[in-house]
């Protein structure tokens, strides 16, 4: 932040206190607040767990009571357990950029990488053995990556998502790279990378677990190989709600899945001693589905209808700016600074305050009832979730972390 800035008068907090009331009057995705369970204070962790949509709970019972407990084995057809993973990847389809038939909701986001990045060093065929891996990806990717590398006899080259460019060549098969940067807020160039990447001949790979639910994505649009992301962080879909996995149709009848299973076999009550992979999407499925967990995320998900993703960017960042703004008015100068970008085109939706007693602030800003979360050693992260986030709430989080920044004036 600006070391010019100082503690706001009692009139300059009335005044932005105004301007959020005219804001969330304005806001055309504010009814959809009423849709979430929440309580009174501020909630910034969404971009690690989403808020319980309220109609969830009554779903799940008939889940488990009728589903389960009537129909029992009947379910997998009569329920349509089977078809689910399919499914629900077509309602997430829409939320980045890709059509139907790409995305299989399935395992983990973790399993999905060593899928991916798997079956993306198999499409890029021989003569290529290195893997890119973003340097600043969230810490899984990196072990997955390096155990695919080893599995595949291909080499792990870390590097900053800003020098992929420079480090491509003929011996790169595969790039992974986060969408956001999980700990910053930063929105990397999908489409200029993606465009780069295909240059050398190499698959891109990219997880969109904070950018997902929050901006536009653009899959299909800027011609991205396969993608990863988890659901329950802007997709709302509960803790440990299964993740997704999007091939795209043109590499659907090479990719090739590490972790052949019965459920992704071509004809799986055929009990063949030999794997013959499903067509489509099909080919990411694995094992058995969660069906609880995954019932839970496609009831979430009805929150999304008719809702526009450019609308929840637009919110996004002006959530994000206001933000950036009240921090700038009310806390002390010199207390924290923002390492997210402050460019709309390299932010995601989440705002990383550096702070030096983060460890200690944090906790005094949950009890004050603003909840976002620590990133060792010394960030205050906070997530900005268009469906229930509102301008009001930002006001309120910047006010309260200024307090909590008075009463420890710091070294």
């Amino acid at each position: 932040m600006s070391e010019t800035a100082t503690t706001t008068s009692a009139s300059g907090t009335e005044d932005l206190l105004v301007r959020a009331l005219e804001l969330d009057a304005a806001d055309p995705l504010a009814d959809r607040r009423e849709l979430f369970a929440l309580d009174g204070g501020v909630y910034l962790d969404g971009n690690s767990l989403g808020a319980l949509p309220l109609h969830v709970p009554a779903r799940v019972q008939d889940v488990l009571t009728r589903q389960w407990g009537e129909l029992r084995i009947r379910s997998w057809d009569e329920s349509g357990w089977w078809t689910a993973p399919e499914r629900i990847g077509d309602r997430i389809a829409p939320l980045v950029g890709a059509a139907a038939g790409q995305i299989v909701v399935s395992d983990s986001t973790s399993v999905n990488v060593f899928k991916a990045v798997v079956a993306a060093a198999r499409i890029a065929g021989e003569g290529r053995d290195e893997i890119l891996v973003d340097a600043t990806t969230f810490p899984t990717d990196g072990y997955i990556a390096a155990s695919a590398a080893r599995l595949t006899g291909h080499r792990i080259v870390p590097v900053a998502p800003a020098d992929v460019p420079a480090a491509l060549g003929p011996r790169t098969a595969v790039v992974l790279l986060n969408h956001v940067d999980y700990r910053s807020g930063r929105l990397h160039d999908l489409p200029g990378l993606t465009a780069a990447v295909h240059a050398a001949g190499a698959v891109a790979v990219w997880d969109l677990c904070h950018s997902a639910g929050a901006l536009p994505v653009g899959l299909d649009e800027h011609g991205v190989d396969l993608a990863v992301g988890c659901t329950y962080k802007y997709l709302n879909g509960g803790p440990g709600s299964p993740a997704y996995l999007y091939v795209a149709e043109r590499h659907q009848a090479a990719f090739d899945s590490p972790l052949p299973g019965w459920n992704s076999h071509a004809d799986p009550f055929g009990m063949t001693p030999d794997y013959a992979p499903a067509d489509g999407s099909a080919r990411g499925r694995v094992g058995t589905p969660d069906i609880v967990s995954m019932l839970t995320l496609e009831a979430a998900l009805d929150v999304w209808d008719g809702v526009g993703v450019d609308a929840v960017r637009a919110k996004s960042l002006a959530l994000t700016d206001f933000f950036l703004a009240c921090v700038e008015a009310y806390v002390p100068a010199g207390r924290v600074t923002s390492v997210t970008p402050t460019a709309h085109a390299e932010r995601g939706s989440q705002v990383a305050l550096r702070c030096d007693d983060a460890a200690s602030v944090m906790p005094r800003l949950v009890e004050r009832g603003v909840v976002g979360d620590l990133r060792r050693p010394d960030v205050l992260r906070f997530g900005f979730t268009p469906l229930y986030v509102g301008f009001a709430d930002v006001e309120r989080a910047a006010r309260v972390l200024a307090e909590v920044l008075a009463e420890n004036p710091g070294d």
